[in-house]
């Protein structure tokens, strides 16, 4: 082996444990929120409504900053946009729990904005650097992003009661990981490859009817997972479980994800397209769904545990489908944006029509309705964009 080979293999090994700490640090934002929102709430005088926008608020950001990010990758390069994001992720875990209300709710959108520019960003690294492993190395970032939404979950009230019980510290612990991250991240400033910087801006991708497919599946599945993220414990609860063992099955389910988030990109790269995988995934998903609300109460683990396999596998094989549905690095950040912009964005009306539904029926059977709808949906648009085909390649055959 030369020592060039050699060489190439370190910065490879070195991108991947980069790119697995920054995944980590994408999601616990979203996910440590829920374990305290009742003391925050207490603590900072906030009304339903207001805590209600608290949790949706972040959801929506990814969707409405998710646009910025093929803007700054074009100006900076992908890695420095990852490194920007990681600090204004920082500055906004360290602003939420300690600036009064105006703190927790601009940190909020700072946390969120920085995780949409970080979706983006980094499958258009994946597809310039690992055009040749993209199941793998996707399978590996989306389990990371699971991990963190798990740890995030399980450990905010630990480090909380650590603290004396002050929630602030609970909220503010997560901006650490973000530092290491972004330690670990700053090797790869020396590359400073821009992601299409030289490039002007992709046309008509929003007038291409499978990035329509590939953005709609995107969004929901996405808001299938923000709904289990935000409602998933009151359902339990409500079927007559303790509050502990709601938020063990809701851990359960985030932490069986890692299964098939790392597995779903693997199977499928398989056959000849994903429509196969797309279908079970989203199967899984609602039958566990609907075994959250309907089946025994002592089975309930059973199919918390079945939901996790589902939607583990459908966000990695849609984090997959917007590097295999782009021919170059350039294309898949411009569909990446798109695709996490718009998904997330219809993505954080799910958890808000779940609350409303609930209130107005007193229950949970429109709910369960709504779950089926979003999933027949998901299945529509992904049977879509599970074709194996390139957005805008008419395009690209006659340019080229």
């Amino acid at each position: 082996m030369s020592a060039e080979t050699r060489s190439n293999r370190r910065a490879a090994v070195v991108l991947l444990l980069g790119m697995v700490l920054v995944g980590l640090n994408l999601r616990p934002a979203l996910s440590s929120i829920a374990p305290v929102l009742r003391v925050v709430r207490d603590g900072m005088g906030l009304s339903a409504t207001a805590a209600g926008l608290l949790t949706t608020l972040p959801v929506l950001c990814l969707g409405l900053f998710a646009p910025l990010a093929p803007v700054l990758a074009r100006r900076l390069g992908g890695e420095r946009t990852v490194l920007l994001a990681l600090a204004i992720l920082m500055a906004g875990l360290l602003l939420r729990p300690f600036a009064g209300v105006a703190g927790l709710f601009l940190g909020t959108v700072m946390a969120g904005a920085a995780i949409g520019i970080g979706n983006v960003i980094l499958p258009a690294i994946v597809k310039r650097e690992f055009a040749h492993k993209v199941g793998p190395v996707t399978g590996l970032y989306t389990m990371a992003l699971s991990l963190g939404a798990a740890l995030a979950a399980g450990f905010t009230v630990p480090v909380q009661q650590l603290a004396g019980g002050d929630w602030r510290w609970g909220l503010a612990f997560w901006a650490l990981p973000a530092l290491l991250a972004a330690a670990a991240w700053w090797p790869q400033l020396r590359q400073h490859r821009a992601l299409g910087a030289a490039r002007p801006r992709v046309r008509g991708l929003w007038r291409d009817p499978l990035a329509w497919q590939v953005m709609i599946y995107m969004g929901a599945q996405s808001s299938l997972s923000y709904c289990v993220f935000g409602w998933l414990p009151t359902i339990l609860a409500d079927r007559g479980m303790s509050a502990l063992a709601a938020g063990f099955m809701m851990s359960l389910s985030v932490l069986v994800q890692l299964v098939t988030a790392l597995t779903g990109p693997w199977f499928a790269t398989r056959g000849r397209d994903q429509r196969a995988a797309i279908a079970v995934v989203l199967a899984l998903t609602l039958a566990g769904l609907l075994g959250c609300v309907y089946a025994p109460i002592e089975q309930v683990w059973l199919w918390a545990a079945i939901l996790g396999l589902g939607q583990g596998g459908t966000f990695s094989i849609a984090l997959t489908l917007i590097v295999l549905r782009a021919h170059d690095a350039h294309v898949a950040g411009e569909l990446s944006g798109m695709a996490q912009g718009g998904g997330y964005t219809l993505a954080a009306l799910g958890p808000l029509l779940v609350g409303l539904l609930h209130e107005w029926t007193h229950g949970w059977h429109a709910v369960a309705a709504w779950f089926g709808a979003l999933t027949l949906l998901a299945l529509a648009a992904g049977l879509g964009a599970g074709r194996n085909r390139y957005v805008l390649w008419e395009q690209v055959k006659r340019e080229k």
